[in-house]
């Protein structure tokens, strides 16, 4: 039996979702349930992307660091990339991502070129986030709270906020018009 090259492109998937939220917001969490819902998806962890940097990775620190502020973007960009890839083959990419600024949405608005990119904004509160926080597994040594009034000033008039306090994947395939399998 010999194996031979096979087109790897099919029909597009509907676009991509970019779900946001400070951490302990549960982005990770709803967005594997969410890529689950579905026949073709996959989940992009940002955080992964990060952790494949060998030497010299910066993660990012409230403090300002030009450095771990490219590595936002380079992250971005490389998720962006395999998310174009995914649409591309037909699966549905979830994208799991801290998107604070405008300029960061934006990034991603520009890089993504394969279908309607679906912003949606995961906004439990602060003090549910910092409640989750302590109670799962991964330990942060920074509290990010902060971040959440920095992204409702920032973002509030962009995509779709939804306050998931309790965690529901449906509150975002209503939100976004998504049909899942």
């Amino acid at each position: 039996m010999t194996w031979s090259e096979v087109p790897v492109d099919t029909e597009p998937a509907a676009g991509a979702v970019l779900l946001s939220g400070i951490p302990g917001s549960g982005k990770s969490t709803v967005a594997a349930a969410l890529a689950a819902r579905f026949a073709a998806s996959a989940h992009i962890e940002v955080d992964a992307l990060q952790e494949l940097i060998v030497r010299g990775g910066r993660w990012p620190t409230p403090e300002r660091d030009a450095e771990a502020d490219r590595q936002i973007f380079l992250r971005a960009r490389n998720a962006c990339l395999l998310a174009d890839s995914f649409v591309g083959a037909g699966f549905l990419p979830v994208v799991d991502d801290v998107v604070v600024r405008r300029a960061h949405l934006d990034f991603y608005r520009r890089q993504i070129a394969v279908g309607p990119l679906h912003f949606v904004v995961l906004a439990p509160g602060a003090a549910k986030a910092g409640e989750r926080n302590l109670a799962r597994d991964k330990t942060l040594t920074t509290d990010w709270s902060f971040l959440d009034a920095a992204m409702r000033a920032e973002l509030t008039d962009e995509g779709i906020w939804i306050d998931n306090a309790e965690l529901t994947v449906d509150a975002v395939l209503a939100a976004t018009g998504l049909t899942a399998c």
